[in-house]
């Protein structure tokens, strides 16, 4: 459902909020080291990520990333939005087309419309912040 550059993405601001100290910054190669995602392309994502505000970023010596708003002010969702779009929330799963009108759409499209906003909801509501905290208390794990 999801591109794994959304998928990096995700890791990377959960990682980010898991810092011992989320206003300090944190190198892309400590970053790209731990979750192990190639360097280059990981700063094209954390580049994306800071021009839309997710995250910030400091050049220099002592540069690096953090989390530009408190975690628990990141959604999965706004993660999605800026990474993949919406359209995986809003296109029909067989048809190209597309299930525009109520009046048309795919065979499939009565069951996979209540899946999908159901998973709509979730990723609207899940944050960042409670994905870190289930993975501090060990319930979960990062998958690096």
């Amino acid at each position: 459902m999801l591109s794994n550059t959304c998928k990096y993405a995700v890791r990377a601001c959960i990682y980010l909020a898991m810092a011992e100290d989320v206003n300090q910054k944190i190198g892309i190669k400590k970053i790209s080291e731990d979750l192990k995602i190639p360097t280059p392309f990981l700063g094209k994502i954390l580049q994306i990520l800071a021009k839309n505000k997710l995250l910030s970023s400091t050049k220099g010596p002592n540069g690096g990333f953090n989390l530009g708003k408190p975690a628990n002010k990141i959604t999965l969702m706004d993660i999605v939005k800026i990474i993949d779009g919406e359209e995986p929330f809003d296109t029909c799963v067989i048809s190209l087309a597309g299930c525009v009108t109520e009046e048309k759409h795919c065979a499939i499209h009565e069951n996979y419309y209540k899946v999908r906003e159901e998973i709509k909801k979730i990723f609207g509501n899940q944050t960042i912040e409670e994905l870190a905290d289930h993975i501090k208390k060990g319930h979960d794990h990062l998958v690096i």
